[in-house]
């Protein structure tokens, strides 16, 4: 059985904020089933259980969600955790526990979908959290494009720049490699669900935005035409009211007495809703 490794060695100089709430809900959870993990390997084998595979994904239904929390060695989920933690901390600061939560998840399940449906009939298994890492990559990119980090602690490198660079060596990387334990696919697969996920929400918000406007502007232009009515009826009433005080309600016409009773009853209406 060949396993699928979701990482690779990236140096990152930078100065995250302390740990948040979720992150360290998740790299405990980590922790603690690699030490299990470690631990119980002579009895079995976690990633049998809980890594994605075609071959078991039916009827063990929790792979997809699972398989992130399980990795392979200690270089394996030290680079994961230590990249959640650098760039994860401060998009949970903005965003919240919950919203850092579900973006987390949704990257990090919807890649192992993509990865199952091209590994359907193969004998691998998927472990490690990088998917949803590299979503939270490049969301970090997209939030922050023009600060620098170090890569192995020499070069400064916008993070916009760093970003597109890991995606193009994503991209390459599963056209080209058949055999290799990292698996590409998920890492590019995490950043493009993240991109399309944060596009999404943004063009929603947009829009709904937009439709509310509209709407307002729509209410507001009834409103000023509603007034108008209003008033001009009001000058009629006054007129009439007016002839009345002067000669006397009977000197009106049938005409009159008729828009007299009509507009006064659309007033007496207009002043019960207000």
């Amino acid at each position: 059985m060949r396993y699928q490794f979701q990482s690779e060695p990236r140096n990152i100089d930078f100065k995250p904020q302390n740990f948040t709430e979720a992150i360290k809900i998740l790299i405990s959870i980590n922790a603690l089933l690699f030490l299990f993990r470690y631990i119980a390997q002579s009895q079995f084998d976690l990633a049998q259980i809980f890594g994605l595979s075609s071959n078991t994904v039916w009827p063990m239904i929790w792979q997809p969600f699972t398989y992130m929390f399980i990795h392979g060695d200690f270089f394996h989920i030290f680079m994961n955790m230590f990249v959640l933690w650098m760039f994860g901390s401060e998009m949970e600061s903005i965003w919240g526990r919950r919203e850092f939560l579900k973006f987390y998840f949704i990257t990090g399940f919807g890649s192992g979908l993509i990865w199952l449906l091209f590994n359907f009939n193969g004998n691998a298994i998927l472990i490690g959290a990088s998917g949803a890492i590299y979503g939270i990559l490049l969301a970090y990119g997209l939030m922050f494009p023009n600060r620098k980090v170090l890569i192995y602690f020499l070069f400064p490198v916008k993070v916009k720049y760093f970003v597109i660079f890991l995606g193009f060596i994503a991209f390459v990387s599963s056209l080209s490699y058949s055999g290799s334990n990292i698996s590409h696919l998920t890492h590019l697969s995490g950043m493009m669900i993240g991109f399309i996920y944060l596009k999404s929400t943004w063009t929603i918000r947009r829009f709904s935005l937009l439709l509310n406007s509209y709407l307002a502007s729509i209410k507001y232009k009834k409103s000023i035409k509603k007034e108008k009515k209003i008033a001009n009826i009001q000058t009629n009433v006054d007129q009439l009211l007016d002839k009345v005080s002067d000669v006397g309600f009977d000197a009106l016409s049938e005409e009159e007495k008729d828009k007299l009773f009509i507009y006064s009853k659309h007033l007496g209406k207009n002043i019960e809703k207000n």
